[in-house]
């Protein structure tokens, strides 16, 4: 998997249903935006809050409205759960699983190994590891990425952990192997993709694709410097749509670039008005001090 991935937000009516004809039309819009794979039902698409049947049904009004790729998060806490989703989402249209760490027992990683490697065992399509600590208190270690590399059936990781040092150390670890390093924070993008990452699944891009896109392309194309300031540019967008403000901060600005997604679900609240418009001012200068490809 390369390039720059969008894990989409998940609209919602005023019933808090998915709203399928909302998703599809984000979809197709994010397409057009020239970004190269989608992720239905990632942490973004708010995954934690739907049940197995909305998440199959979310992957399969993308994978039915797109050409590209699609990566689909089907990671729960179990590994029943997890395996049948993961069937489930592939039947549905997915090429591949993204699959968070399993956080509330605290497992440690000799268990998530054994964890990764019985799915990727099972999994008809491939297995894309999560690691996203903000979340779930423990960031993967790069040493059992790397020993999960070698499965055949392990293509890759997301990395969300913000540490540069830590997407270094997971490309030079599987550099022997057929395996993704895909960087996580959107602020660290350029950053990553000039230690080797071969791509990105950002919250970021749900709002600003076609520039989170381009950083990709840049850096790509050996502009190194022109990559890392247009990323520069978009750091504090970045920051409000993820560290402040979360998901209620990308459906809020979906809103304001004319695609609305409805309110986060519960227990997430719809962002302040305050707050909503120090978010508008922000993506609004973002829009108008950086070209678009």
């Amino acid at each position: 998997m390369h390039g720059t991935g969008v894990p989409i937000a998940t609209p919602f009516d005023d019933g808090g249903r998915i709203d399928h004809d909302r998703l599809a039309s984000i979809a197709d819009w994010l397409e057009s935006e020239g970004v190269d794979f989608l992720v239905p039902c990632g942490s973004t698409g708010e995954a934690p809050l739907l049940a197995p049947d909305e998440r199959v049904a979310a992957v399969e009004t993308v994978a039915e409205t797109t050409e590209l790729p699609v990566v689909a998060g089907t990671g729960f806490e179990g590994f029943e759960p997890t395996l049948e989703t993961t069937e489930r989402a592939a039947a549905a249209g997915a090429d591949a699983a993204l699959v968070v760490t399993p956080s509330y027992y605290g497992s440690d990683d000799a268990a998530l190994e054994s964890y990764y490697r019985d799915l990727a065992d099972e999994s008809p399509i491939p297995v894309i590891l999560y690691s996203v600590p903000k979340f779930t208190g423990r960031a993967l270690a790069p040493e059992t990425a790397a020993a999960l590399a070698a499965h055949e059936n392990v293509a890759g990781i997301k990395d969300s952990s913000g540490s540069l040092e830590s997407i270094q150390r997971l490309v030079s670890l599987t550099s022997d192997d057929e395996f993704s390093v895909l960087v996580g924070s959107g602020s660290a993008y350029a950053a990553g993709l000039a230690a080797g990452a071969d791509g990105g699944v950002l919250a970021l891009a749900n709002v600003a694709p076609a520039r989170a896109s381009e950083i990709y392309r840049l850096e790509r194309d050996g502009k190194t410097d022109a990559a890392r300031e247009l990323n520069a540019a978009l750091v504090e967008l970045n920051r409000l749509v993820t560290a402040e403000y979360g998901v209620a901060g990308v459906k809020a600005a979906l809103e304001v670039r004319g695609r609305p997604a409805g309110d986060p679900r519960r227990p997430l609240q719809p962002l302040a008005d305050d707050d909503r418009s120090t978010l508008e001012a922000v993506l609004e200068e973002v829009l108008e001090t950086t070209a678009a490809p």
